[in-house]
């Protein structure tokens, strides 16, 4: 039984990363565009901030991961299009299965856009390299997962691919400017520090600088948050899927 399901998951997750293969456009603008802003943004940073160079690496970064997660839903969205989601959900694949092929490929995407990005951030933009490499590689895949599982139940919540991309568009600009990615925390008014907790893209922002500054310890919470909403994303979307909601009718 365990050597079919693996079975069964490697094949999707084959499947699945020949398809973002395939379209890579998305991809490239997703890296592109921030190493742009990256350089934009640095004079100003550096002029007004004293960890400048910090805050021009991952504030896009951030952000356009967060925009990433139209790269989930969307490879989740086509199988609905296509009207091959009901043929996947009446195989012998477990729902847990399917999932695990649309995100693992989607996963690594993510972690392919962070880790890039942090390398051009050091290599151009200045920012001091990292300590401990294994600890911001932990990071990278705790915000990995927590995209993946928002943009999954996003895909199961939403009826067509431009409420998707309206929802991540507006998502993505909302989450980086309360977390903190455009603009410090710190400056912000009063009333958008107090609800800047609310944003994933605030513990997100905290955790990178905990993980980049070797500090194991300042970066313990915000792991535990994101990973709390990842729980919380992953369960509402195998709930919808197991419900039928992913189904190709509800388009």
């Amino acid at each position: 039984m365990a050597t079919e399901s693996l079975r069964r998951t490697g094949l999707l997750i084959r499947h699945n990363a020949l398809l973002r293969l395939r379209d890579p456009g998305q991809m490239i603008s997703y890296i592109v565009m921030p190493m742009l802003l990256m350089v934009v943004f640095k004079p100003l940073y550096m002029k007004s901030l004293d960890t400048g160079t910090l805050q021009a690496v991952t504030g896009p970064l951030v952000m356009f991961s967060v925009f990433a997660l139209a790269i989930v839903g969307n490879s989740i969205m086509v199988e609905r299009e296509w009207r091959t989601w009901d043929r996947l959900r009446a195989s012998r694949a477990a729902r847990a299965e399917l999932l695990l092929g649309k995100t693992v490929p989607a996963l690594v995407i993510l972690v392919l856009q962070q880790t890039v990005l942090l390398c051009f951030g050091c290599l151009v933009i200045g920012m001091a390299v990292p300590v401990d490499a294994g600890l911001l590689l932990l990071a990278i895949a705790i915000w990995g997962v927590t995209l993946l599982s928002l943009g999954a139940a996003l895909a199961t919540l939403v009826r067509s691919r431009g409420d998707l991309g309206m929802v991540t568009d507006l998502g993505a600009m909302l989450v980086s400017a309360i977390g903190g990615a455009l603009v410090p925390v710190s400056l912000m008014p009063q009333w958008a520090r107090d609800i800047a907790p609310c944003s994933p893209g605030y513990w997100a922002m905290s955790m990178l600088h905990a993980a980049i500054a070797d500090d194991a310890g300042a970066m313990l919470r915000p792991a535990l948050v994101c990973l709390a909403i990842a729980l919380a994303g992953g369960a509402v979307a195998t709930y919808r899927l197991a419900r039928g909601w992913g189904r190709s009718h509800l388009l």
